[in-house]
């Protein structure tokens, strides 16, 4: 499977070559591919996956893109890595666009992290001061820490040291927060996507809070 990854990576090497310097590295068990040394797609076991941003993410789920899962303590973990399938490597082209679009998510996703690491995150919508507190305690502490998490693993992580379900409502708010709505205003396919994913884990939830 090593031998499938490397010749991955020279495929990607040269797909991917109009978007600028493109380099690859060891990392999280697999090969990541960045271009002027922004990191915007991975290699796992001879498969390509781009990486996706709150921005971008709709846009890959709309593709019908599997999303990369791992599994951390008998939990499954998605993250914002989607799978290019058959017809997409058959027209490389359409492919190379696709990695500009995760790419230019990536250098949105620097340009905005840098310049909100100060923004407290009681100031974004939907955050109280209490919400903010138990944010701390997972780890996340600026409004750039819950952009680079997501929402839903964000909700994960609280689910986990509140021992409960904390309902889809909290989803939504975090949602909101990173991408600047507040929860009521939340875009509607933003909407389904979380209620689709929300459904989807309720088994997990419930492992993760018993």
């Amino acid at each position: 499977m090593i031998n499938k990854s490397k010749k991955r990576v020279l495929e990607c090497l040269e797909i991917f070559s109009p978007l600028g310097n493109i380099r690859s590295r060891t990392q999280f068990g697999g090969m990541s591919l960045s271009a002027d040394r922004v990191m915007f797609a991975l290699v796992s076991d001879g498969e390509l996956y781009l990486r996706a941003t709150g921005e971008t993410e709709a846009h890959f789920c709309r593709k019908k893109m599997e999303r990369l899962i791992y599994r951390k303590r008998g939990m499954d973990v998605q993250l914002r890595y989607f799978k290019v399938n058959a017809r997409q490597w058959n027209d490389p082209k359409a492919l190379c666009e696709l990695g500009r679009l995760s790419l230019q998510g990536m250098l949105r996703d620097k340009e905005l992290k840098k310049n909100s690491e100060a923004v407290r995150l009681k100031d974004l919508p939907n955050l109280s001061l209490a919400l903010e507190r138990m944010l701390w305690q997972v780890g996340i502490e600026n409004s750039g820490d819950l952009r680079l998490q997501g929402a839903c693993h964000t909700y994960l992580k609280l689910c986990a040291i509140k021992k409960k379900n904390l309902g889809i409502n909290l989803l939504m708010a975090l949602e909101g927060a990173i991408l600047g709505f507040h929860e009521a205003a939340l875009p509607v396919e933003s909407r389904e996507l979380l209620t689709h994913w929300f459904n989807h884990h309720k088994e997990q939830l419930s492992m993760v809070v018993h």
